[in-house]
């Protein structure tokens, strides 16, 4: 099918295009707000134990007080304990997690050498409220030997993420790119609010976890739809601006934190800043790639009827000169019989149709490490930068500022010089900045900072060009399915992420060392894949299975037979 037609005689970036581009990239922002809203949700203030007694006294070292709120700010862990006295007489050194009753003291001095009863501290605490005034670790005490379930969050999130990229990229392949957008966004407003209603741990994660699910699906599905509703002289461009969507919902939550510290208002806020999108996306068409794949042509008509007189167009686009020569008189006669569909629209695909030859399972390995070192080599260099001290609120709106520039660049390479030569480049960039970061000397502090930022510029570009890459090199029945197994592919790598930053502790460069090198290995073989620039988007397995081998059947039709079959060996 020719339905990239559509875009040449009707627009490919046009009004029409335009409003619904900008009204699906809207709810974008909504997903990274709640796959970062985590940030300031969990976070842990300074604490320390308390006793139910009434204290009068406070030491910490040469400090004295009254109150144990005023020494929190510059309590340190490993600093020592705080000692107090209560109004009883009693003196205890109070830590983290247990108190030490002194026994038979004789003054009341910071140090002591005498006898201690410790016990671990059982529920009481005192957090630094200076900062974070309520987070759910204040509100349930996840702290301590409950430590763990706060950490607990951010992976079961990123599970619901994993799971939602599947689930949903293969539900919208059947149901319809429009009717999974719809239930997803909405979902993803009742969700966010009800997590700040239940004051509950448990229930929360579970509503997290479904929220994250949502979340992950809106994502795949948007990138699909905005792809198959935008030309090739613009695909680029509408694509990569997705992430800047997302990144913008970064730097929301960046400031929504800075301005709430109380959680369940901060988590409300952040589920109502792209609510109006709820009011018109029942609105939305479904795409003319998806129609014209289930074989609705009485439906597309009317689509490029609404887009011409939208666009401002005079010509009537025909869904019969979209249609193949040899199957023509079949589908016109579809156009007056709706209740017959062809049969390749009932057969039901599968992940293993990425698969399905020797061919296509070489470009899936190789576009599913693409998204695996895009999200580990991200999510490695983005929590190695927590060592620039600074405001921590600064910070992540920088983390998500930095996202722009790279996006705008290899939006400019990706229609220059083409997918494959931005992609590959920029991972073999990330792998020498990994390297170089090896050797540079402690001493150049600026020098490691600057190699850093650099990879995760390099990732970044590489990592926002393989959503539409993933569209390009897939046809329309399993677009979906394919960028869905994509996300999962790089959720697997947000979670593996967190254990490569840990082997830090091994050797302090060796999260480095693994990001490169297989930055390094990956970026080779991207080299292998087919180049889409201006090549429209493929229907069936068999013409996505056919790209690279263009210019082979180009020599063939000229009589080099047998340099066109030498050719058919490699890659565009």
């Amino acid at each position: 099918m020719s339905v990239e037609r559509i875009f040449d005689e009707l627009g490919h970036f046009k009004r029409f295009q335009a409003c619904l581009y900008f009204g699906a990239v809207f709810q974008s922002i909504a997903c990274g707000i709640h796959y970062l809203a985590s940030v300031f949700l969990v976070e842990t203030p300074n604490f320390v134990c308390s006793i139910p007694n009434n204290i009068t006294d406070v030491l910490y070292g040469n400090l004295t007080g009254s109150s144990l709120e005023d020494f929190l700010p510059v309590f340190q862990p490993h600093g020592g304990p705080l000692v107090v006295k209560t109004l009883g007489g009693e003196q205890w050194e109070l830590s983290r997690c247990h108190c030490a009753l002194r026994i038979n003291p004789t003054g009341f001095s910071y140090e002591f050498d005498g006898n201690k009863s410790v016990t671990a501290c059982t529920g009481n605490f005192v957090y630094d409220h200076s900062e974070i005034y309520q987070s759910i670790v204040t509100d349930w005490d996840l702290v301590c030997d409950k430590q763990w379930l706060a950490k607990l969050c951010q992976p079961t999130f990123m599970l619901g993420v994993l799971i939602g990229a599947v689930v949903f990229g293969d539900l919208a392949d059947r149901a319809g790119r429009v009717r999974i957008m719809m239930f997803t966004s909405l979902s993803q407003f009742v969700l966010g609010v009800s997590v700040a209603l239940f004051g509950n741990y448990y229930v929360f994660v579970v509503l997290r976890f479904f929220l994250a699910m949502v979340s992950s699906g809106y994502l795949v599905v948007v990138f699909v739809y905005v792809t198959e509703f935008t030309g090739i002289k613009v695909r680029t461009w509408t694509s990569m601006h997705v992430h800047a969507a997302f990144a913008v919902g970064i730097m929301v939550v960046a400031l929504t934190g800075y301005l709430v510290r109380v959680w369940w208002i901060y988590q409300i806020i952040l589920s109502v800043c792209t609510s109006p999108f709820l009011l018109f996306c029942w609105k939305f068409p479904e795409t003319p790639f998806y129609l014209m794949a289930k074989g609705r042509y009485k439906e597309t008509q009317a689509l490029l009827d609404t887009m011409a007189r939208v666009n401002g167009l005079q010509y009537n686009l025909k869904v019969e000169e979209l249609l193949e020569t040899e199957k023509s008189q079949t589908d016109r006669a579809l156009l007056e019989d709706p209740g017959e569909r062809p049969s390749h629209s009932e057969k039901k695909l599968s992940i293993l149709d990425l698969f399905g030859s020797w061919r296509m399972a070489g470009r899936t390995c190789t576009v599913l490490a693409i998204w695996f070192i895009g999200s580990l080599g991200y999510y490695v260099f983005s929590l190695g930068s927590v060592s620039l001290g600074g405001n921590k609120y600064i910070n992540l709106f920088l983390v998500g500022l930095v996202e722009l520039p790279s996006y705008l660049i290899g939006c400019f390479a990706m229609d220059r010089i083409g997918r494959k030569k931005t992609c590959a480049p920029a991972l073999l960039l990330a792998a020498v900045a990994c390297m170089l970061i090896i050797v540079v000397p402690n001493d150049i502090q600026a020098l490691a900072i600057a190699l850093s930022m650099t990879g995760k510029f390099a990732v970044a570009i590489a990592f926002g060009l393989i959503y539409l890459y993933t569209c390009e090199l897939y046809p329309t029945i399993i677009r979906s399915l394919a960028v869905g197994t994509g996300s999962m592919m790089c959720r697997v790598g947000s979670v593996v992420a967190p254990f490569c930053v840990y082997l830090a502790d091994v050797w302090i460069y060796l999260p480095q060392l693994i990001v490169g090198i297989l930055a390094f290995i990956i970026g080779v073989l991207t080299l292998l894949l087919p180049e889409t620039l201006g090549k429209p988007l493929t229907n069936t397995l068999e013409e996505a299975e056919a790209l690279g081998n263009s210019a082979s059947k180009k020599k063939s039709a000229k009589g080099s037979g047998d340099a066109g079959n030498e050719f058919e060996l490699n890659q565009d």
